[in-house]
């Protein structure tokens, strides 16, 4: 795949794994962390597993063959493979969400949705098969950077994977308790094999938000206001602005600063604040390139639990690009 060396995967059973590179004191500390009893099988687990989970959750579930854990601290919070190699929670994979391949150019739109082989060869490779419960953990920096995860979560759904959650408030999270245990160093992944199951009804494309707007489907602006009002664009979207009757709900209102989701009452008053009606009728999310519209997605979807949810891969970006389509800057259809 070309990426061997950028990630790290623990094959080994867990508690042998973690006497290997922890050592038998860290075991120790590791016992004491977490709680006796609690590491549930498989059944019992995926029954307790939303899509947020918190260090708890992953405290109790330690130890678990169909767990993986998926790192994918990148540049936009200063992770690296090298960093991850100096520090991880026990058991984790590695992924570089930025260079790894989870996104791609497409059509001049740059972080686009790969192809479904490169994805399943991406996955696969990382040691996740059919058969896990992936939890992804971004660093817990930022919105910004939290939608490193949301992204990775989304683009697992739609490969039809729904063994998926989140760690809430990322690696930072884990490491505010000093008693929890953290691994060093890397190891060569034992590739597994992951088929998807395509959903296409999660993504939207230029044709489905030119439909949106004719049916008054919510569209949900997800970027900052300053590019919501024309006020300032990304560099690759010819057009300031937004679409027409587009709500805007920033990215930045949907954690608490760093990487911990709003609460679902929170998520509401947001949405309910912003003009955003549950009609039954579904959602699009979008940005600029289908980034923090994940955040928006993540939060409409799976925290509101609202339905028909889908997000707009090439979002501002792909739309600004043809002349005839419609952008509203500050309130006037912009040329």
């Amino acid at each position: 795949m070309g990426t061997t060396k950028r990630i790290a995967i623990f094959t080994t059973p867990a508690f042998a794994l973690k006497a290997r590179i922890l050592g038998a004191a860290a075991l120790m500390v590791l016992a004491v962390v977490l709680t006796p009893g609690t590491a549930a099988g498989p059944a019992q687990a995926a029954e307790a597993a939303g899509p947020l989970v918190d260090v708890s959750w992953l405290k109790a579930n330690a130890g678990r063959d169909d767990l993986r854990l998926l790192d994918v601290r990148n540049q936009i919070s200063g992770g690296s493979a090298a960093v991850f190699a100096q520090g991880h929670i026990p058991g984790s994979v590695y992924s570089d969400y930025l260079r790894d391949g989870w996104r791609q150019p497409r059509d001049g739109v740059p972080g686009q949705l790969p192809p479904v082989a490169d994805l399943e060869a991406l996955i696969g490779g990382l040691g996740i098969g059919n058969n896990h419960h992936v939890v992804i953990v971004a660093a817990g920096a930022s919105a910004l950077e939290m939608g490193s995860a949301t992204r990775v979560y989304w683009t697992f759904k739609v490969l039809g994977h729904d063994a998926v959650s989140i760690l809430d408030g990322g690696y930072r999270a884990y490491t505010a308790d000093p008693a929890n245990p953290v691994a060093k160093g890397t190891a060569s992944p034992q590739p597994a094999v992951f088929k998807a199951q395509f959903r296409p009804e999660l993504i939207a494309d230029r044709s489905d938000v030119v439909a949106a707007m004719q049916a008054g489907t919510a569209l949900i602006d997800n970027r900052p206001t300053q590019q919501y009002l024309g006020q300032s664009a990304h560099p690759a979207a010819p057009r300031p602005g937004t679409i027409p009757g587009a709500l805007s709900l920033p990215e930045g209102r949907l954690t608490d600063g760093a990487g911990r989701f709003v609460s679902k009452a929170k998520a509401a008053a947001l949405a309910q604040s912003a003009g955003i009606e549950d009609s039954g009728e579904g959602a699009i999310t979008f940005c600029n390139t289908g980034h923090w519209a994940s955040l928006g997605w993540f939060v409409q979807s799976e925290i509101l639990g609202r339905e028909n949810v889908r997000l707009y891969d090439g979002s501002m970006v792909d739309w600004a690009a043809r002349p005839d389509l419609p952008v509203t800057a500050g309130g006037a259809e912009a040329p």
